[in-house]
């Protein structure tokens, strides 16, 4: 019996809990896929599978609803997988650790994969139904969302019928989205130098951060680790010399940096206990600054034995100007739609080689023209400092139409089922509507989904009564039969 064995719907749960078992991290979603394959196989179901392991799976009409117009499910398979400090779990080979507190469906030490794992177990719960009653059901399963969105470039979806579809990558209960942000990631290498350089090697390290969805909590001010590293270094360089030997944080660009380390090696003038103090009179600054969003905020400093060579003092200031200088968090909110972030930047990756300085940024606007003037503008930036510079894993943005029959008709069944209104909102989060809109001929497309906190971190949670209510909410829009 499984963990998730009592909870309700319990078709879904039991797909969640089985897909759950299968690491499925971006860009290595093969056995995901295979997964997917093997489940239409087993019913017969039309699908298909390409090389980069999209996964497309076809249900025909049931009896009475050959003349209703087919409707298409869409999500992606793949998790981003961050872990706890002290969790040393394998997510590239093992399967998640889950378990129920008390509404909440949690995984230990890492993140859930509810991101987009619910849409898989919708889906698979959806086409497995003897009972539903049902037009043609056309699921797409794409790869990579997460990292550059690979998977809706590559699909082929040019054996679908359909137009109408329900994106299920949504995280808010009640809210129909209609629109999200565009965007794409820059890459940024500063060429640096070392050289022997005398001193005692003193590792800081900064934990305890919110981090987050860089699309979805960019806006609530949220810390990043690297950044919080680099102003206490760039603060204490006025007192106290020092040369930097690794500098790290981050490993997703769409994720809130929540930790990161720099060790450095103090010049032999150098008091380590003053230092000590003094990182620790900044901690007390950061912390009272970020109590509201950070308030777990830590800094930790310690004497380490390393024989690393240490940057130049020249290499040592253009690694902390240049991460002082460009951009970071929200850059613009939108004129149109209240509360909503236009434009952002969120450094992702933070990585010091032997002969490089690496940063790794994510950037979202709806306004195509809005993203390329910060592009430009990080570009500028780096090459000021000598670094060059990578724009890749571009992506359109979803723009939102007045004019929507299926939003109407959903936002009917909605208010018939629950007695509320549907929310229709925009987000700044990238969702692969805006690309497949590109694909398929006049996509009338809006994204649904339950209750997810803290999305893309270690407390990432789903909820469970919402995850049924939604279900029974998308149900009465595949029964619904056109008047």
């Amino acid at each position: 019996m499984g963990v998730l064995s009592n909870l309700e719907p319990k078709e879904v749960f039991a797909f969640f809990e089985e897909i759950s078992q299968i690491p499925r991290p971006s860009h290595q979603e093969e056995k995901i896929s295979k997964y997917l394959q093997h489940f239409a196989e087993e019913r017969g179901l039309e699908h298909y599978r390409d090389e980069k392991h999209n996964v497309i799976i076809i249900k025909e009409a049931s009896e009475g609803y050959e003349a209703e117009p087919p409707i298409i499910l869409q999500g992606h398979m793949d998790m981003v997988t961050e872990k706890a400090a002290d969790c040393d779990k394998d997510m590239t080979k093992e399967g998640l650790d889950l378990y129920v507190d008390g509404d909440w469906l949690r995984a230990r030490g890492t993140t859930l994969g509810a991101d987009d794992g619910i849409a898989l177990a919708y889906a698979l719960a959806l086409l497995d139904s003897p009972t539903l009653k049902h037009p043609r059901i056309e699921f797409i399963c794409t790869v990579s969302e997460e990292t550059d969105m690979g998977g809706a470039h590559a699909v082929d979806v040019s054996m679908l019928k359909g137009n109408r579809m329900l994106n299920l990558d949504s995280d808010e209960e009640g809210i129909a989205l209609a629109g999200c942000a565009g965007g794409g990631d820059v890459d940024l290498n500063l060429p640096v130098r070392r050289e022997a350089f005398r001193g005692e090697h003193v590792l800081i390290e900064v934990s305890g951060l919110s981090g987050g969805h860089s699309g979805m909590e960019i806006g609530k001010g949220r810390a990043s680790a690297a950044l919080l590293i680099a102003r206490v270094l760039t603060a204490l360089r006025r007192d106290y010399s020092f040369r930097l030997v690794t500098l790290a944080g981050g490993a997703k660009y769409n994720a809130i940096t929540r930790e990161a380390s720099a060790e450095l090696v103090l010049a032999d003038s150098v008091s380590t206990g003053a230092f000590r103090e003094a990182v620790r009179a900044e901690e007390t600054v950061l912390r009272n600054e970020y109590a509201g969003t950070d308030p777990s905020l830590s800094f930790t400093t310690k004497v380490v034995d390393s024989g690393a060579a240490a940057l130049t003092a020249e290499s040592t200031e253009k690694v902390l100007g240049l991460m002082e200088a460009l951009p970071y968090g929200v850059q613009r909110m939108s004129a149109d739609i209240e509360g909503l972030v236009e434009t952002s930047v969120n450094l992702g990756i933070t990585e010091l080689s032997a002969e490089t300085f690496t940063l790794k940024y994510s950037v979202r606007s709806s306004v195509a023209t809005a993203f390329r003037a910060v592009v430009d503008k990080i570009e500028f930036v780096a090459s000021c400092f000598g670094a060059s510079s990578a724009v890749h894993s571009e992506y359109p943005a979803w723009e939102y139409v007045r004019e929507s029959a299926f939003r109407d008709e959903a936002a009917a069944i909605y208010r018939e089922l629950f007695g509320k209104e549907l929310s229709v909102q925009a987000i700044h989060a990238g969702l692969e509507c805006g690309i497949l809109s590109g694909k398929i001929k006049n996509l009338d497309a809006v994204s649904i989904g339950p209750d997810m906190k803290d999305i893309h971190t270690p407390e990432e949670r789903l909820n469970i009564p919402s995850t049924k209510r939604v279900y029974d909410f998308v149900v009465k829009i595949i029964e619904h039969k056109s008047k």
